[in-house]
């Protein structure tokens, strides 16, 4: 049986990114960091780690994978991740109903925050 243990994000600026995706996730450093690899785990156990690894990688878009983060107040965690950095992608294939919010965090990594009410 395989379980998802850790999801790597190609970063450049790796504190600020470290940053950025610990808040947005209510995640912690797990210790030891290097000065190219930190590896967040959810504060309350539940849930994949999201590893940050400093490489440089070419920006794809659209991109061949992304994060689907549900969020119970999607308006509002919109809203606060925007306060964190991220910027909301508009895209005119995204149909009027969508449960969905395209986003990309400050180094432009695209994920989307969908309405886990719909």
């Amino acid at each position: 049986m395989l379980t998802v243990g850790s999801i790597v994000i190609r970063v450049t600026d790796l504190e600020a990114q470290t940053g950025f995706w610990a808040e947005a996730l209510n995640y912690e450093i797990r210790e030891p960091s290097a000065d190219d690899f930190v590896l967040l785990k959810p504060k309350d156990g539940v849930g994949p780690n999201v590893s940050l690894d400093k490489v440089p990688s070419p920006r794809m878009l659209p991109p061949r994978i992304h994060l689907d983060l549900y969020a119970d107040g999607q308006a509002a965690e919109v809203e606060r991740l925007k306060g964190l950095g991220a910027r909301e992608v508009h895209w005119n294939g995204r149909p009027a109903d969508a449960d969905y919010i395209i986003m990309e965090d400050p180094e432009g990594n695209r994920f989307c925050v969908i309405d886990a009410g719909s």
